[in-house]
């Protein structure tokens, strides 16, 4: 594998995208209401996130898989986001994505955007049908950390020309072991943490902190 000249890891939901999936999907099981107090209250860092996580998942059983096509046609790229991965390719960068969101959107969504690796967690279905479990192991604070060193190490991208963006506390650690961290339209403790905070909604005003 070419090395690349540095790597920029976003996170998804409110970040790459102007959504958060998951509400999307609670939309369809009619539960809004309930999953986004409790997406608002992992992203502030007051639960658990794997914890809260599953208590999410577990409101949207019986979802159709089907209904997802419909969930994937409400997702909104934040704006910003084509010129972003534009730039970092220009430059010899790569541009990975490392989400506490789903597969089954971002498998889709993550090629148009100019993505070149992603992770994320995966929905259990049974008879066509989400059964409200998480399949695997869950990607948390931790994972997100650990995907931005193993690409890195697998790029052959210095610890310091990393650059990893986020929104909320599941982005911490991820920010922590960067070269720098990016606070994107993010909740006040992760301002707080951040290298930089970016004040704009606009993914392309990072651009010019681009090595």
């Amino acid at each position: 594998m070419t090395a690349a000249r540095f790597l920029v890891v976003l996170d998804a939901d409110s970040t790459l995208i102007r959504n958060e999936v998951i509400e999307l999907i609670a939309d369809e099981a009619g539960r809004r209401d309930e999953v986004q107090a409790a997406t608002e209250a992992a992203m502030r860092g007051e639960v658990d996130f794997a914890t809260s996580l599953r208590s999410r998942v577990a409101a949207l059983e019986g979802v159709p898989v089907a209904r997802l096509d419909r969930v994937r046609a409400r997702v909104e790229p934040t704006p910003g986001v084509n010129e972003l991965t534009a730039a970092v390719h220009e430059r010899g960068g790569v541009v990975g994505v490392v989400s506490g969101g789903f597969h089954e959107i971002l498998d889709h969504i993550a090629p148009l955007l100019g993505v070149d690796r992603w992770r994320a967690n995966r929905l259990s279905v049974v008879d066509d049908a989400l059964s409200g479990v998480v399949d695997g192991d869950i990607v948390d604070a931790a994972a997100k950390a650990a995907s931005l060193q193993e690409w890195a190490d697998e790029l052959g991208v210095a610890r310091h020309a990393t650059i990893a963006i986020g929104d909320g506390a599941n982005d911490l650690l991820m920010m922590g072991v960067a070269g720098l961290g990016l606070a994107f339209n993010a909740k006040p403790a992760v301002r707080e943490a951040a290298s930089l905070v970016v004040g704009p909604q606009d993914l392309s005003a990072i651009i010019p902190l681009l090595p």
